[in-house]
């Protein structure tokens, strides 16, 4: 199995701008970032490719979001600026492989002022 550890969540105010990070205990293959608020479906953030670094991002968090990777410390990362309250979530990293799928903890996304 695949352990990923997500960490950087926390509070801020409208405007402002977190980076998270996904620490994979294993190869980095296709990763993702989803959100899931309360009441809400969990839904897509964005996405990277194993290695080429190819990137996707919902309509919402373009121009807004940035995912990255760092294949030597098989960290996927989340830059998010100008956050919205509606951005508040719980955020997950998920790995996958063909069938397989892992998914993070969760970290905890709180815009407000």
């Amino acid at each position: 199995q695949v352990q990923l550890v997500e960490s950087g969540g926390g509070l801020v105010q409208p405007g402002g701008s977190l980076r998270l990070s996904c620490v994979a205990s294993g190869y980095m293959y296709d990763m993702s970032w989803h959100r899931q608020a309360p009441g809400k479906e969990r839904e897509l953030v964005a996405t990277i490719s194993s290695i080429g670094g190819s990137t996707g991002y919902a309509d919402s968090d373009k121009g807004r979001f940035t995912i990255s990777r760092d294949n030597a410390k098989k960290t996927v990362y989340l830059q998010m600026n100008s956050l919205k309250p509606e951005d508040t979530a719980v955020y997950y990293c998920k790995w996958s492989l063909g069938l397989n799928e892992y998914w993070g903890q969760g970290t905890q996304v709180t815009v407000s002022s």
